[in-house]
Formats: C-alpha cells, sequence, structure tokens
C-alpha cells in the first residue's frame, strides 16, 4: 500500500530512543525525511546513523530541549531550512516524574507544564505556516492511556498530557476546513525504558523481583504481553499518511486491550 509519504517532510519530538525513535525509523521507511532531535547527542546519533543504513529517506538531527522555546523555535527552523518543507509534526516527549499529589512541588509542576504540554503547544505553534502550506499537514501528539483513565502516582502526567488532548480536540475542528489533521496516540504497557523504570520502581516498593513485577504487569493485559515500539510507531505512520485524510480529533490507545474505559 502506497502511503503517500515519499518525499514528504516530518519533525518527530524525543526520537533518539523508544517509541520516538520507532516513529522515525517507520516514516523514514516510507520515504518520508525526518527531523530528529532529543536532549542526548549519543543516543541521536546512533539513531539517524540507523536510518541512513536502512532507508533511503535523508535525516536531520538536532540536540535540544523541548521544554525550551527557543530549543522549539531553532528545531523548526533547521528542519524547514533542511527540507524546505514541513508535512508532519509528531509530538512526542519523555514522561514527567512519579509520584503522588502531595509529593509534588511548583517546580515540579511546572517543569511538567513546560515538557508535555506547552512543548506540544509550542512546537504546534511555531509548525503550522508550514503545514498550512503543504495542502494537508498532519500533527500528531503521543500521549498516555492516562488520558482515558488515570494511572496511580502518575499525578502530573494524568494531568498535563490531558491538557494536549483538549487542545488537539479543539485544534482539529479549527483546522479541518484547511486539510489539516490533529489525532492522538495513546501508547500503553509498551517495552520502553519509560517503562520499565517504573516496573522497578514498584517492585522495589512491594519488595518483589522484577521478574515478577514484570509477569504481573503482563497479565494486566488482556493480550497477555507488553506492546514494542513498533506497535505504535505503525498507527502514527498510518496517520500521517494520506490514506487517514478522514481521520481528525481522534484520541486512540495502543495498549493491547488494557483500557477498561469506553471513549
Amino acid at each position: 500500500m502506497d502511503l503517500g509519504l515519499k518525499g514528504k517532510a516530518a519533525l518527530v519530538g524525543g526520537s533518539s530512543k523508544g517509541i520516538g525513535r520507532a516513529i522515525a525509523i517507520g516514516l523514514a521507511r516510507e520515504g518520508c525525511n525526518v527531523a530528529i532531535c532529543a536532549r542526548g547527542n549519543a543516543a541521536l546519533a546512533q539513531t539517524a546513523s540507523t536510518i541512513r543504513r536502512e532507508t533511503d529517506a535523508e535525516v536531520f538531527s538536532l540536540v535540544c530541549d523541548m521544554s525550551r522555546y527557543e530549543d522549539i523555535k531553532r528545531v523548526v527552523q533547521e528542519t524547514v531550512k533542511s527540507f524546505d518543507r514541513l508535512d508532519i509534526v509528531v509530538n512526542n516527549a519523555g514522561g514527567p516524574p512519579t509520584g503522588t499529589f502531595d509529593e509534588m512541588d511548583e517546580t515540579d509542576w511546572l517543569q511538567a507544564l513546560n515538557q508535555n504540554l506547552m512543548s506540544a503547544i509550542r512546537t504546534t505553534r511555531e509548525a503550522l505556516p508550514y503545514l498550512r502550506r503543504s495542502g494537508g499537514g498532519r500533527i500528531i501528539n503521543i500521549t498516555s492511556i492516562a488520558v482515558k483513565q488515570p494511572i496511580d502516582r502518575l499525578i502530573l502526567s494524568n494531568t498535563t498530557r490531558l491538557g494536549v488532548v483538549g487542545m488537539a480536540k479543539t485544534l482539529s475542528r479549527e483546522l479541518a476546513p484547511q486539510g489539516i489533521t490533529v489525532n492522538n496516540v495513546c501508547p500503553g504497557n509498551i517495552a520502553t525504558e519509560r517503562l520499565i523504570s517504573l516496573i522497578e520502581e514498584r517492585a522495589q516498593r512491594d519488595g518483589i523481583a522484577m521478574e515478577e513485577a514484570i509477569e504481573i504487569e503482563e497479565r494486566r493485559v488482556p493480550m497477555s504481553h507488553l506492546g514494542d515500539p513498533d506497535d505504535v510507531a505503525n498507527l502514527v505512520v498510518y496517520l500521517a499518511s494520506t490514506k487517514a485524510r478522514y481521520i481528525t480529533g481522534a484520541t486512540i490507545q495502543v495498549d493491547g486491550g488494557s483500557t477498561v474505559a469506553v471513549f
């Protein structure tokens, strides 16, 4: 199936590892040129090398901190400078610290807002002029199943990611007449460094072995196993394609059936 992505340009946030990395590689395999960015230079360089080795797509990489507005402006400008266009934006950022409401102070809240909500707002704002020129841009936000079913000890994620969904739903209606789609993808139980660290935290808190903690996590999934970053990337690549032109304002979970909520 031709997804209509060849020659287009995408900016993927947090793309040096995990879900962001899988998304960047997935888009590149479909012929989409990709700009990748993250805070760590070594992992970013490895991802860029993999894309060049495994695909024919062009790749541009830039070390940046997406919680900083100046970095966001720079990465959008450099992406357009490199590819002379920008068609797809994937807003993706790492999860904020874990803990309860009482454990979070003002600094924690402000950092989480910058990292997980304001980064999506700012990147979208800077990218919109170029998405409008593309004649059918795509905005895809990577959030979490926490937006449909709050997760214990993830007060910051539960709160800030819901803001992204609210922004996206509103924006999807505003941009629909221009052919720009806005959707949210909600990973759950995906085997990333973030999930493994959360499982380790639970194992230590409950006084059990890591292997047992992983088995408990897997038993919570109707499909009885953890997902892979590629499971998320496959959906994102489709939503970025011309085949998904009539899907907008959607919030779709990729979680092996874990979410109990109906909507």
